[in-house]
């Protein structure tokens, strides 16, 4: 065990040790059962006597905190302390963050689970081949152990962005090389990019209302002025969207959280008017590798003539979010400072976990891992659609949605005591009102199915169902909520 002991003065030096030594026992960085250095040892380290020492661990085993064992060495002692104190940095109340980080009101995620977890944008890792994935990995690991001592190139391994690009070609009609996709640590990251070099304090930032709650607050984080934009049926309204926006972020394949797609028309319109404005779109590809019917838009990229449009790409849905893979396609004009600004975030992302997915994607295993999980998230989805329909009618009425892990369901009144009595009885949905920036026009509930078992799923609705039914009667009979 190295231990660190801080000397000053030469006064009472056995004191001194003898503190030190007591703080780091009783605020556990000296765990019971571990080994000290030898007296001789931490003194010539010390530069001290070896009495000195000898006399700092005579008091502590005095007091009980240490035991010496005969020809082995002195040890924390392994008896229950009863006075261990929790260990701390300093208040440090002069030095404070920006005021955008006292005012931003970023939700606490809460790891835990409940019997009947409908947790929105959260796969089933049960479908994850973990021991393809495991060689993989292990294969990258010994090919690369002299290799990874090195630094990598900021926009990620060369193998991958080439593997990505051919991938998202082939299944998103997305128009890009190698050279114009750089790796990231998920989606988040994507954005932070692209906002660190777009985003100058004061800018607006128009985003969709109700929409994704992470893009608005790291958009605010980073000074901009983030105005919702209403959504409707055909997606984002272009028309409401502000003169003065410079950058606006969309969901378009699959609108989160309701579901809907990006009209073709609303598409052309948006991107018309980033031409009028001298604005950027990011489009987020949320969900699109799951869907269930109808054939999918083209991507607002693929659209795009005027270099206005940045993609953002995740694996976190159809891998593992722990895996933190995401990536982004932008216009040629913004590669350079994405990758300077990816460079002095983190420099580059894993190196044998992203080589071990461009084989992923080059051997076939993405696509086939895609088709299956697409199978079983496809049951899941019209069980609670058929359930919904058939049993919640009183209370909810079902927003179209053919693709991703979620659905939407409108309802007359405020749901935020539902949801609450839900968690209760062990049921895990979210309120709509939720992912709206300001005050909601719309209420509902949020219903994922990527984690929960599809044997699960009926038990969990006709617990929902009783929740709703017994706070009261259905307002209007039936009548559609707006």
């Amino acid at each position: 065990m190295d231990i660190h002991v801080s000397l000053t003065g030469r006064r009472d030096l056995a004191a001194g040790i003898y503190r030190q030594l007591l703080d780091a026992i009783l605020d556990g960085r000296l765990r019971s059962g571990e080994r000290l250095p030898p007296t001789r040892e931490l003194a010539q380290r010390l530069e001290v006597s070896r009495n000195t020492v000898a006399v700092a661990y005579e008091r502590l085993t005095a007091e009980g905190f240490l035991v010496t064992r005969v020809g082995a060495g002195t040890y924390v002692s392994a008896e229950p302390l009863g006075r261990l104190r929790s260990r701390a940095a300093p208040a440090g109340s002069d030095v404070l963050p920006r005021a955008v980080w006292r005012t931003l009101a970023v939700p606490t995620l809460n790891g835990s689970t409940v019997e009947y977890d409908f947790a929105v944008g959260v796969p089933d890792g049960r479908f994850f081949p973990i021991e393809t994935w495991r060689r993989l990995v292990a294969r990258e690991l010994r090919a690369s152990a002299v290799r990874s001592a090195r630094y990598g190139d900021p926009r990620g391994d060369a193998d991958l962005r080439a593997a990505i690009a051919r991938h998202i070609g082939v299944s998103r009609s997305v128009r890009a090389g190698a050279d114009d996709v750089l790796v990231t640590h998920g989606a988040q990251q994507a954005l932070d990019l692209i906002g660190r070099v777009l985003i100058q304090p004061g800018n607006t930032v128009a985003v969709e209302e109700p929409g994704y709650w992470p893009a608005r607050l790291l958009f605010q984080s980073l000074g901009a002025r983030v105005v919702g934009v209403p959504v409707d049926a055909e997606g984002i309204d272009v028309s409401a969207i502000p003169a003065a926006a410079r950058l606006v972020y969309v969901t378009p394949s699959h609108q989160f959280p309701m579901g809907t797609p990006l009209s073709l028309a609303r598409r052309a319109a948006l991107l018309a008017w980033a031409e009028r404005r001298d604005a950027v779109v990011i489009e987020d590809d949320y969900d699109s590798e799951f869907r269930f019917e109808d054939r999918p838009l083209e991507p607002l990229q693929s659209l795009d003539r005027g270099g206005r449009v940045v993609y953002v790409g995740s694996f976190s849905k159809t891998l593992l979010p722990m895996l933190r893979l995401g990536f982004l396609v932008a216009p040629a004009s913004l590669q350079p400072a994405l990758a300077n600004a990816k460079l002095l975030s983190d420099w580059h992302s894993d190196l044998p976990t992203q080589a071990a997915l461009a084989r992923f994607i080059d051997e076939g295993l993405l696509a086939r891992h895609v088709r299956k999980a697409s199978r079983l998230y496809a049951e899941r989805h019209a069980l609670i659609v058929t359930t919904l329909k058939r049993d919640f009618t009183p209370w909810l009425r079902l927003v179209p949605s053919a693709a991703g892990l979620h659905l939407c369901a409108l309802s007359t009144v405020e749901l935020g005591p539902v949801v609450a009595a839900a968690r209760s009885a062990g049921v895990a949905v979210q309120a709509l009102r939720d992912y709206h920036l300001g005050k909601p026009e719309r209420h509902g509930l949020v219903i994922g199915y990527g984690a929960i078992p599809t044997e699960r799923i009926g038990e969990g609705l006709r617990r929902l169902r009783a929740i709703l039914a017994s706070r009261e009667r259905p307002r209007g009979g039936g009548r559609r909520p707006h």
